[in-house]
């Protein structure tokens, strides 16, 4: 959605849409009545609304009859017979949606619509009987985007026009690369059912679909691939490879005695499949609490399969549990013998820091210091050089330098990295020694007010009809037009003042990341910490008593500012809330508990991850906890404060296991603290305690 523009529909009507709330059909078409009634202006981008929402509920011939009633302005002509194409075909007037498609083609519409309307018209000629022409259209279409949808139907009109090995090549494009795909079992149908088979389907068919299915995270469709191979004459090491499968399959099942007999198999195979059944054994220890087996499991692998990639992570692994156990003279010998054996190993930067990290526990201060150099001065460009010089500065602190010794290393820091976890943590050790640290940033982030470009004028339009993921679409395709940081900054402003911080952000960081944290320009700066939906921000934080900065560190680590990202596991919006998470919080604020689209909701989402931050910090009292508990949970949180809540905070920090988990808390604190520096008014600096505290036993538990 783009804001701060006038709007054609209601601001009620238009939250309903963008929400996909069952009544905003009804909303639009009073208004369009309303519209009607008085002969307003409006009643083309009125109709163009209530349509598409007609269509979108599956009313294809109001749909049609709504927009084939008014013309829509100018600017939205190309979209308006889009979707009136679209309600034809639905209607089952195919001939005439390809009219319809074929004049937007003829209007010069924006790239992302074309390319849609090029499928559409084909899929309509190849509906309406004409084969040929529905070939010539899909072909390009196809090879311009090739979804699996766009392929299927490819494959069907190349059917129709006589082209038998092109049908055949399709169907088995959608049916292997994408098996879970609704096209896919009509695909395989059609090639091994009621004809001679186009190709053989065997092994590598359906290993490859198994394959599939199990990375969807559908195992009983995987089996029922595997199932299909018995009986079927298999080469030598292939039911090796097939036993893998299987196990993989039933361990998602939780059949874990059918999981471990296929693996027995799979160990007898050759060695590449044998040293990925042990890997997933081993894997499978590792997400267990008992470390002992994990990490014998491990030092198998690097013993056994010094050649392949699971030797390399379980030598790796092995020094990792020898750290995470307390073995750090153990964890110094392992990730040494790491380094040696696999030289070209993708982990080398992370074992010579993890190696370093065991040193520093040990307080082998010296030595620390020798494998963080030699870490820098191998991998210059890694993202762990920043942690490296602050080790290296701190563990001479910690051997008893003073403050002239190390606080011109820290200050290097500061300025090198300012916007990192480790700069912050310098900033806190030198004032710690009673010098004042460096400003991170010379001037703070600075929007600038400038006209709003040209190319931006179609999304403002579509936003003012509703049409709010064509109006996404158009934001995203003009910034992939954008090619230089100077093009970049002008762009990226435009779009912070039409709201739109989550594109704004995209677009820096692919254009303007050198001028925000190397030049540390503050223009440049200010798409990368927007006070993003300021209104909601500032109203939660004082309604729930949390720190609105903590709001936006969270914000911008969860979602980059973009309110209808969802991710994988379901969490939703600018606060990343999954569903069940908002339902716990709706009823402890006696709310009725929210539909999963609701979360999209700037508003009530920023409420909810307000609401649920300003819990975890009652009971954890410290941003790192409460950042801890709010990525991986409170359970963890509370465990990692008990078993090392005695070491210094910079410490603490390194040690929490979950890789994802140190790299949020990093990230989070980091970007607090430089949300105060920023827009503190004036006040004093964020001060982060570098202890750790006990968590309340009482509190937020989900």
């Amino acid at each position: 959605m783009v804001a701060g523009v006038a709007l054609g529909q209601s601001p009620a009507t238009l939250e309903a849409v963008r929400l996909h709330k069952p009544e905003a059909a009804g909303l639009a078409r009073d208004e369009l009545a309303a519209c009607e009634a008085k002969k307003c202006p409006d009643a083309g981008r009125l109709a163009l609304l209530a349509g598409t929402l007609a269509l979108s509920d599956g009313q294809a011939a109001e749909a049609r009859d709504v927009l084939s009633t008014h013309p829509p302005p100018p600017l939205l002509a190309p979209f308006h017979a889009f979707y009136l194409g679209q309600a034809r075909f639905y209607a089952g007037d195919a001939v005439g949606a390809a009219a319809d498609f074929a004049r937007v083609l003829e209007s010069e519409p924006p790239v992302e619509l074309a390319a849609r309307a090029r499928a559409r018209l084909g899929e309509s000629l190849l509906k309406a009987g004409k084969a040929k022409e529905a070939s010539a259209v899909l072909e390009a279409a196809a090879k311009a985007m090739p979804t699996p949808e766009l392929v299927y139907q490819r494959g069907l009109a190349r059917g129709a026009s006589g082209n038998r090995a092109g049908q055949v090549a399709d169907l088995l494009t959608v049916a292997l690369r994408h098996p879970t795909h609704p096209y896919a079992d009509e695909a395989v149908t059609w090639l091994t059912s009621g004809k001679k088979p186009a190709v053989k389907w065997g092994f590598a068919e359906r290993t490859r679909r198994a394959d599939g299915f199990l990375d969807a995270g559908a195992p009983r469709r995987a089996l029922e691939e595997l199932e299909a191979l018995e009986g079927v004459k298999l080469a030598k090491g292939q039911p090796a490879a097939v036993a893998l499968l299987r196990a993989r399959a039933f361990f998602a099942l939780k059949q874990d005695e059918d999981a471990r007999k296929a693996l027995a198999m799979a160990e007898k195979g050759p060695p590449d499949v044998a040293a990925q059944a042990a890997l997933l054994v081993a894997r499978r220890a590792l997400r267990s609490d008992d470390n002992d087996k994990a990490r014998a499991l491990m030092a198998a692998l690097d013993v056994k399969y010094p050649s392949q990639p699971a030797g390399d992570e379980g030598a790796f692994f092995a020094g990792w549990l020898d750290l995470q156990g307390g073995r750090f003279a153990d964890a110094v010998k392992a990730f040494s013998a790491f380094d040696q054996r696999y030289p070209r190993s993708r982990r080398r930067d992370e074992g010579l820091w993890f190696r370093a990290l065991a040193h520093l526990r040990l307080e082998e201060y010296a030595k620390a210091r020798e494998t963080l150099e030699a870490l820098v001065d191998a991998f210059p460009r890694s993202t762990m050089v920043p942690q490296a010089r602050y080790w290296v500065a701190r563990s001479r602190e910690l051997e008893g330098a003073k403050a002239d010794v190390v606080g011109p290393a820290y200050e290097a820091l500061i300025t090198s990295a300012p916007a990192s976890f480790y700069a912050l943590m310098a900033n806190e050790r030198l004032k710690a020694l009673g010098r004042k640290p460096p400003a991170h940033f010379p001037q703070p982030p600075k929007q600038l007010e400038l006209p709003r470009p040209p190319q931006l004028e179609l999304a403002v339009e579509l936003t003012r009809a509703g049409l709010f993921r064509d109006a996404a679409d158009e934001v995203e395709a003009q910034a992939a037009r954008v090619r230089s940081a100077d093009q970049a900054l002008p762009f990226t402003h435009a779009l912070l003042q039409l709201g739109e911080y989550g594109h704004a952000h995209a677009v820096a960081a692919r254009h303007l990341w050198g001028r925000a944290f190397g030049a540390r320009e503050p223009d440049a700066l200010a798409a990368f910490y927007p006070r993003a939906f300021a209104n909601a921000v500032q109203g939660a934080a004082t309604l729930h008593k949390v720190d609105p900065f903590l709001v936006w560190a969270i914000m911008r680590r969860e979602s980059a500012f973009r309110p209808e990202v969802m991710s994988a596991a379901d969490a939703r919006g600018l606060m990343q809330i999954i569903p069940p998470t908002a339902s716990a919080i709706a009823q402890r604020l006696a709310e009725p508990a929210p539909a999963p689209a609701d979360l999209f909701s700037p508003e009530r989402n920023i409420r909810y991850g307000a609401w649920y931050l300003s819990r975890l910090m009652e009971r954890f009292g410290h941003p790192v906890l409460a950042a801890a508990a709010y990525n991986a949970g409170p359970g963890p949180a509370v465990k990692w404060a008990q078993e090392r809540g005695t070491l210094p905070l910079d410490l603490f920090v390194e040690t929490i296991p979950f890789k994802e988990t140190r790299a949020y808390v990093k990230q989070v604190v980091a970007d607090l603290f430089l949300y105060h520096a920023f827009y503190g008014n004036g006040t004093e600096p964020l001060r982060l305690s570098l202890t750790v505290p006990t968590p309340a036993k009482e509190g937020v538990t989900f």
